[in-house]
Formats: structure tokens, sequence, C-alpha cells
């Protein structure tokens, strides 16, 4: 069942008499309790597009719909209702100074009449979900990154939304610091329900913790599917683009055409064999190893390589195809500059 529907969403902005399409026909639909991930490069419209999932920003045209009703047909005073069942957290965490821990998160609840001793039973209990109890007196300035993005997911849970919207929520932490998080917003989807909608530029931080992924490539949608799916086998150049990215790990050989690209992942039945050094021995084909890396996907250890291979339709064919037969998935013509 989904919670969250987006039909045809348009948005236009009027910037020094232009008119800038910052999101061009979007069509999605996000089922209850999934994590989901909107991805793309910067300016591809994905923040226009989670802003627009609670009418923080006014689509131009085209609808959302949240558990089937549309806001477009709400009031100011529905509209700050439904907004209080959609949570959301923000890259640099936008706490208040001059308040501490406990404040912070009792601040949304007070805002919407909540007595004070109910709100703080009620930020004590969130702050105990995001293992951060010790810290209620504390104030933003003595905690770390990853301690005040805990703050601010206590404070967006403090209303007991049914939806949490996370823009950028990673982007200005380490990367264990980012695990953390994101190990932390797996649980609290386990445990509570709660829908999360993870919109980031990182691939990392999708194939670690959503189930679906939407691309976003100039304001529109480029491909949608399981993490798993797009992951293994993307179809669209957005979508290689941000699964290859542009780090070359290690090139032994410089005498192949680095042109002619493949992309290859190693599914859990071949990951233990030697497919690499067989295929050589076997065609007698050298190949250049552009990238390797291994992945999380979905709770599984997932390896890739991209590899450059020697002039020939023929010897191309057949290394595909020995690949292929041995379960392995293949990219042609991956793109990898």
């Amino acid at each position: 069942m989904s919670i969250i529907e987006i039909r045809n969403l348009t948005k236009k902005f009027e910037l020094d008499g232009h008119t800038i399409t910052a999101l061009d026909g979007i069509d999605l639909s996000i089922e209850k309790g999934d994590v989901f991930g909107i991805i793309g490069m910067s300016g591809a419209g994905k923040s226009t597009l989670v802003r627009s999932i609670n009418y923080l920003e006014t689509p131009t045209e085209g609808d959302v719909l949240i558990d089937g009703e549309n806001l477009a047909n709400l009031n100011e005073k529905q509209l700050r209702r439904m907004r209080s069942r959609i949570g959301m957290i923000f890259q640099n965490f936008n706490l208040l100074e001059q308040k501490n821990v406990l404040e912070n998160v009792c601040f949304p609840l007070e805002v919407n009449g909540v007595k004070k001793k109910d709100a703080r039973k009620r930020a004590k209990e969130v702050l105990q979900l995001v293992k951060l109890s010790e810290k209620e007196k504390a104030y933003p300035s003595q905690l770390s990154g990853g301690q005040q993005q805990r703050v601010a997911i206590a404070r967006a849970l403090a209303t007991n939304p049914q939806i949490l919207l996370c823009d950028e929520a990673t982007s200005a932490l380490d990367p264990q610091t980012t695990f953390s998080i994101l190990s932390l917003l797996r649980e609290i989807n386990e445990t509570l329900g709660i829908t999360i909608v993870i919109i980031t530029h990182q691939m990392s931080v999708v194939t670690e913790v959503c189930k679906k992924v939407a691309i976003i490539d100039g304001g529109r949608l480029a491909e949608t599917g399981t993490v798993e799916k797009i992951f293994r086998n993307p179809e669209s150049d957005a979508a290689k683009e941000l699964i290859s990215g542009k780090e070359i790990r290690f090139t032994p050989l410089s005498n192949l055409d680095t042109g002619r690209k493949i992309r290859i992942v190693f599914k859990e039945n071949s990951a233990y064999e030697p497919v690499m050094a067989n295929m050589i021995l076997k065609l007698q084909a050298p190949v250049n190893i552009l990238k390797a890396d291994t992945r999380n996907v979905g709770g599984k250890a997932v390896g890739e390589m991209i590899l450059g291979l020697p002039e020939g339709e023929s010897i191309k064919a057949d290394i595909i195809s020995y690949l292929t037969e041995r379960g392995i998935s293949v990219t042609e013509d991956f793109e990898n500059e």
C-alpha cells in the first residue's frame, strides 16, 4: 500500500525573467514502511522533490497524496496537521543553539500545544531511542556532528510521524558516523514501522540502508526499482554514473583500450570462485581492471569491477558469454571516465 503517491509533479521557478524547471513530470509511489532512496547529482532536483512531499514547496503542476489525501486540497490548518505526521531532518541539523538537547526535542511538541510535562516525557522517550539520554542537558555546541544529528532525529520523531524525510542527512558526517546514523535509521524503520525517504547524492548511502531507489537526473525520473536490481544492472546513464563514481582504484595494465568497458557484479554464488583468473586462462584474454570494490547491498556483500577489454568484437562476446554463464551480471559500454 502506497503512503506517498506523486503524480506528474512539476516545479518551475522564475529567475531573472527566465523559467527554470526543477522537476519535470515526476511519477513516484512509495509504500508504507519502506526505506526509499532518492538519489541524483547536485542540481538534479532531488531536494526540491523532497520539499514538495510535505508542501514546503508548492508544485506548479501535479499532485502529492499522503495516505490517499491530496495535499493540494488542504487548507493551511489542515496542511499544518498533515506536516506533523511528516518528520524531517537536514544536513545542517538545524538545532536551536540556545536550548539544550531536551528542550530542542520538546520544541515541536510545545509548538503543537502539548503540555510541558507531557512534552518532556515524550522527549526523554525518543532520546532513549536514539541512545542519547545522557546528553539531555548538553547544548548543541557541546555535541559531535553525529550526536547533533541524533538529536535532530529525536526531535523529528517526537510528534510520532508516519513518514521521516532525510535531506542529505549524512552529507556533513564522516564515514564511520554516517554508518552509525544509517544503522539508527534502519532500526527506527524496523522497530517503529516509519516510512523513511532518504535524499542523497551518495550511492553508498542508498546501498547501505534503502530497499528501493529513484534516480533523478535533470529534474526527471531516470530510473526506479529495487536497490539490488539497479545496482546489478543499471539502465540509465545517470544510474551508471552514480554507481561507478569517478575514482579509478587500480589499473595494472596501460596498453589496453580503456574506452571499451563492461561492469560486472559478483552475486553470492559466484563470489567464491576465481572467475577472473579462470577466464583469463581459458580465453587467453588479458583485461584491464579499472576499478574493483565491494559494497553492502541489502545487507549482503556484493563485489563489482569495471573492466577494460582487449580489441575485437569476438573476444568481447566470448568474455561476456563466459561471465554471464557463471551467474555474473554484466553491463556493457559502462562509463567510468
